[in-house]
């Protein structure tokens, strides 16, 4: 009998504007080579950027925050198996879906770990270190609480993932480190790339709904580019993304070469065009879509050691890490003007993206590990008390708040 699945979306996917939209097609991807009959669900308003579900044969639903109109989908539904996007989601629904499907395997998809982007973001406000005492946020109380409570949670970087075992603790047999999940780059594909020659100007990329993205265009605009401008006055720095704010769009200065363009259909024909890729995130976490596809475009790039985090292993990298100012104005101006240094970061790009996240090397075993979990779902529940405790209480208070919620709201 085909298996259903219950994607829970936080947001309807949008591919082109972030790299959390890439991701959630590249799951349902996975989901469709295993014959899934996917059903797609959102309280979120679909917007023009949203991808049309409906053309891969996927039903999208759009569901109510705190209506009971949930509990008769689901009922009617019956899933073997849902999938959170995001802790959000899991707090709003997670009870619901345990209470009427309690026998649906429960999996979270944390996309990145928000306690740690909080974390990182409060201790770059302070403009002190990162410590533990920033990670230890009321964000990871809830996360972390969302973890346990699923039966399954992906993690997107190993760097996360050693974060949650060694640090907080959790069960290994909670998570599971999936990355994105590439195709690999042909040799006829780099044999087409426009070449060093070929090539001018810097990019970055980015949807501005996300605060690291917007607070780098800053940090770009004020301190980085007009140490490589000095140096290069006749390169421009061409920015993209998905929603751009007003705050982003007046730092268009074309006397600068700071050109601010906004969202872009195709990703790939802006980046194949660019010299250069610059990353200087300051805070943020999980792994980042801008170097995936600089390196599937054969573009290197110069980026902050939180950009890079999780991103490369124990490979060589697709550009320069520097969090020194002056050292990444400089790498950005060296790797622009050496060609020899740039073909060699361009190789190890794609040497990355074929050896790090080939989709056929994490999908089979994916899926094997759903059908492994169904079998023994009942014991591997047992063998997570905190988990049962967790779901216990969150389902007596959440319950309640959310009938509450739904009579105030009649």
């Amino acid at each position: 009998m085909q298996k259903r699945l219950l994607i829970i979306g936080f947001v309807w996917p949008e591919p082109n504007s972030s790299a959390a939209g890439s991701r959630m097609m590249q799951l349902i991807s996975c989901f469709k080579s295993d014959d899934y009959s996917i059903t797609f669900a959102s309280a979120c308003t679909k917007t023009d950027h949203a991808f049309d579900l409906g053309s891969l044969g996927i039903e999208q639903v759009t569901i109510v925050l705190n209506q009971s109109s949930f509990d008769d989908f689901i009922i009617t539904l019956q899933p073997d198996v849902v999938l959170f996007d995001r802790f959000m989601t899991e707090e709003q629904y997670g009870w619901r879906v345990a209470q009427h499907c309690p026998d649906a395997l429960r999996i979270l998809d944390t996309e990145d770990l928000h306690c740690l982007r909080k974390g990182r973001q409060q201790a770059f406000k302070e403009q002190l270190p990162f410590d533990n005492s920033y990670l230890f946020n009321e964000i990871a109380k809830r996360e972390i609480a969302s973890i346990y409570r699923c039966d399954l949670s992906l993690i997107i970087s190993e760097a996360e993932y050693e974060l949650l075992t060694q640090v907080f603790k959790v069960e290994v047999s909670l998570l599971y480190y999936l990355p994105f999940l590439l195709k690999p780059v042909a040799d006829s594909t780099i044999s087409n790339l426009p070449d060093f020659n070929e090539r001018k100007h810097f990019v970055t990329i980015g949807n501005f709904l996300h605060p690291p993205n917007d607070q780098s265009i800053l940090y770009l605009k004020h301190t980085i580019w007009p140490l490589i401008r000095k140096q290069l006055p006749q390169a421009e720095l061409h920015i993209f993304g998905a929603y751009v704010s007003q705050k982003i769009s007046q730092l268009h200065n074309e006397t600068q070469g700071f050109l601010v363009k906004g969202y872009v259909e195709d990703v790939a024909e802006v980046i194949q065009k660019a010299r250069v890729c610059l990353a200087p995130l300051q805070f943020g976490a999980g792994l980042k879509g801008k170097l995936i596809d600089a390196m599937q475009n054969g573009t290197p790039s110069v980026m902050s050691s939180i950009a890079a985090e999780g991103m490369f292993g124990n490979m060589e990298a697709s550009g320069s890490i520097t969090d020194d100012v002056h050292e990444f104005a400089n790498s950005a101006v060296t790797l622009y003007t050496h060609s020899s240094i740039w073909k060699e970061f361009q190789s190890n790009g794609f040497d990355i993206i074929n050896t790090r996240f080939q989709h056929s090397d994490f999908q089979t075993d994916f899926l094997q590990l759903i059908k492994d979990l169904l079998t023994i779902l009942k014991t591997h529940r047992q063998e997570n008390f905190i988990g049962q405790m967790l779901q216990h209480h969150h389902m007596q208070s959440t319950k309640f708040m959310s009938k509450w919620i739904e009579e105030k709201n009649k």
